[in-house]
């Protein structure tokens, strides 16, 4: 069979193309395709890591899920993770490369496309169909000199397009009809059709308004996809909805989170959100982490010396220091580990602006941020209640220091993380702990908390991938989308 790709764009960020990505991926393996994920360029602190040992989005990783394979680097070629607000850490095809800023990345960005062109031409190489996801949106005609993630790849590579708008934020018929008044008319000829996407109430009151977009743009509407709940229940990939579950009753477990400016991997919370005799809570900039927490979580961050001088600046260091000497529990993954230690050094800037500072102090560790990047999917059990857990590691930095002699984890070749003497900090490097079902029970014991024995987190997340596939087929002429896949190197007919 001929390979066939098709790509999805959005008319602005946040619109749903990574979910709809996942959707069309498990709709194609329901079907019996060989399907794969391909994002060109993604910028996010949320990654996930290979078993080669690279990198990628974790929005590709969940994609990867969804076509039923492992994570590759080839599904994510260039991911840019943000360091300051003007600088970002470069990965190409899984690897850390260089940090630059933003000014010096757009100029030589186009560079990168023979990176991106190489995964992608492997991926078609050895699979059915590549549903590729967009960037961003195309409209951004300022930035389209050096695409690489929208129109720039989709001509370079010759895939059809179709493009998605979100009716949730209004404006939709402006953001569609706009979109195609504001490209090129080759780029406009790229557009095979659109969805719009998180459609509140009855579809019929919008009808007049599809008619309207297909009018103006000549593109066919493959479908109106409702307001799908369940897309909620999947990791997400670049912001954390600040809406709070109810407060649970009977003695639940409350858990605070503070969140970082450059938080990453906090879907590391995700398996503890699902527990329902858990109340987990992010706490927004601004707010004082609640007294009647019971565990307060640092996650992980891009720059810890950058979120550490955050932290103190929403005043989260005194909250924080108060709750674990008043008895109360504290975890750091990551950066949020280092960040409990007594000191963090990073003389040259490896994780951000080079400098040093005192950490939190909770831990008898301290940190020096080094060159070399560790990016692995790791197994082990825990130190304590002797579960196995598997999961992952990316990371610069090593950490040393006494409590390190009480480690969370025994991974196959060394300890992991570090105890105070009274067990309530703990810190470890290892992201998807909580995924582990036996381990998160005993964790949540540990802490006072009672856990759902008999939840599977893998579970949820398929049952989840197939929720939010059944409901956009419900919705959209699949039918009509996949036939729009072309192989690559394809043209559209001169309009």
């Amino acid at each position: 069979m001929t390979a066939k790709a098709l790509m999805l764009q959005g008319t602005g960020s946040d619109v749903g193309k990574s979910v709809l990505t996942a959707a069309l991926c498990r709709i194609a393996k329901r079907r019996g395709l060989s399907v794969a994920p391909f994002k060109p360029q993604n910028m996010s602190n949320n990654a996930a890591a290979c078993p080669d040992g690279g990198e990628i989005g974790r929005a590709q990783a969940l994609q990867a899920l969804a076509c039923g394979l492992e994570p590759h680097t080839d599904f994510n070629p260039v991911l840019l993770k943000p360091e300051t607000d003007r600088r970002a850490q470069l990965v190409v095809q899984g690897k850390a490369v260089t940090a630059m800023d933003a000014a010096h990345y757009m100029a030589h960005r186009g560079e990168l496309m023979d990176k991106v062109i190489e995964s992608f031409s492997r991926l078609t190489a050895s699979h059915d169909l590549v549903i590729v996801e967009g960037a961003g949106s195309p409209s951004e005609i300022n930035l389209r000199d050096r695409d690489i993630a929208n129109m720039g790849f989709a001509r370079r590579a010759g895939v059809p397009v179709c493009l998605i708008g979100d009716i949730d934020r209004g404006g939709v018929i402006a953001s569609l009809v706009g979109t195609q008044s504001v490209l090129d008319p080759e780029d406009q000829a790229m557009i095979t059709g659109f969805l719009i996407n998180k459609f509140r109430g009855d579809p019929a009151l919008f009808e007049d308004g599809v008619r309207a977009i297909e009018q103006r743009t000549g593109w066919p509407c493959h479908g109106v996809i409702p307001w799908l709940p369940v897309s909620t229940e999947l990791p997400a990939e670049d912001a954390v909805v600040l809406s709070r579950p109810d407060r649970s009753t009977g003695g639940a477990l409350k858990i605070s989170a503070p969140m970082l400016s450059r938080m990453a991997n906090f879907d590391d919370a995700d398996p503890l959100k699902h527990e329902p005799g858990v109340d987990f809570r992010w706490i927004s900039p601004g707010q004082h982490i609640p007294r009647d927490t019971d565990v307060i979580i640092l996650f992980g961050t891009k720059s810890t010396l950058g979120d550490l001088a955050f932290l103190r600046q929403q005043g989260w260091d005194h909250d924080i220091i108060a709750h674990a000497r008043s008895g109360g529990r504290v975890l750091g993954i990551c950066g949020g580990y280092q960040m409990l230690g007594s000191r963090v050094v990073d003389p040259v800037g490896v994780d951000g602006v080079p400098g040093e500072a005192q950490g939190l102090g909770l831990l008898n560790v301290e940190t020096l941020m080094q060159a070399d990047k560790k990016v692995a999917p790791v197994s082990g059990d825990c130190a304590i209640s002797t579960m196995t857990v598997l999961g992952y590691e990316i990371h610069t930095g090593r950490t040393t220091g006494e409590d390190t002699a009480r480690p969370m984890f025994n991974f196959a070749n060394e300890p992991d993380g570090a105890r105070s003497a009274n067990g309530r900090i703990e810190g470890t490097y290892l992201h998807g702990a909580f995924a582990n079902d036996a381990f998160r029970s005993a964790w949540l014991t540990r802490a006072g908390g009672t856990a759902d024995t008999h939840s599977i987190y893998s579970n949820t997340v398929e049952r989840a991938l197939d929720r939010l596939a059944d409901g956009v087929e419900a919705k959209v002429n699949i039918d009509a989308l996949l036939e729009g896949a072309q192989p690559p190197g394809w043209q559209p007919a001169h309009r």
